[in-house]
């Protein structure tokens, strides 16, 4: 099998690029990481050489390029269906797989105000209206899943649906969002994973400054 190689963007502040990343290393799928820092305000004009977005992450495998976190998760999961990134029953791969989709469009409010940013240190800031409806939102799922699986990741192991909502962990955390005991369950479960932490070691390691990031 041709070699995979990830092409990620800052691990300080790429939420997306975390997502399939994390996925991956947690469950042990070989990679190459390529790091491509945002250089510029709007990314970096050098992702064009290696993505037909001109947007981190991608995937290569062989001649084929794979973007977009959610699409390359699955991909993988499809290369390596013994990598359990996904649930074994049908209704709780349905239900992860939505969860995923809902993270994956929706939560505006919640993205533009707190960006998120592994090195920043933890503090409350001025929120925009919606924030902390969307809040609310992911507390439920998480709060819904894990009394379902009993924990202590949403499907019971780390999966596809963790990855997802990884860097909404941080936001939590970061800006100090959260109060309930479960939330902040799930949040010290996810942060003490050893894939979290590998990241958050080379995220806080990074010598790169993205002004427009630093809320």
């Amino acid at each position: 099998m041709d070699k995979l190689t990830l092409y990620i963007g800052n691990k300080n502040y790429s939420s997306w690029s975390l997502r399939p990343w994390i996925a991956m290393t947690a469950a042990g799928i070989p990679f190459q990481e390529i790091v491509v820092p945002f250089d510029f305000a709007a990314g970096n004009a050098h992702f064009r050489q290696f993505s037909p977005t001109g947007q981190v992450p991608v995937l290569h495998h062989g001649s084929l390029r794979v973007w977009q976190s959610l699409a390359i998760i699955e991909y993988v999961a499809e290369l390596f269906p013994e990598a359990g990134l996904w649930p074994k029953e049908r209704d709780k791969r349905a239900v992860a797989r939505a969860v995923s989709m809902e993270m994956l469009a929706g939560f505006g409010a919640l993205r533009n105000a707190c960006p998120m940013n592994i090195r920043r240190p933890k503090g409350k800031i001025a929120l925009a209206d919606g924030v902390m409806g969307d809040v609310a939102r992911i507390e439920t799922i998480w709060r819904d899943l894990r009394a379902h699986s009993g924990g202590p990741f949403l499907f019971g192991s780390f999966s596809a649906a963790d990855a997802m909502f990884a860097p909404v962990v941080n936001r939590f955390d970061t800006y100090e969002l959260v109060t309930a005991g479960d939330t902040l369950s799930y949040i010290s479960a996810v942060k003490a994973h050893p894939a979290w932490k590998a990241w958050e070691d080379a995220a806080g390691a990074e010598p790169w400054i993205v002004p427009e990031d630093e809320v």
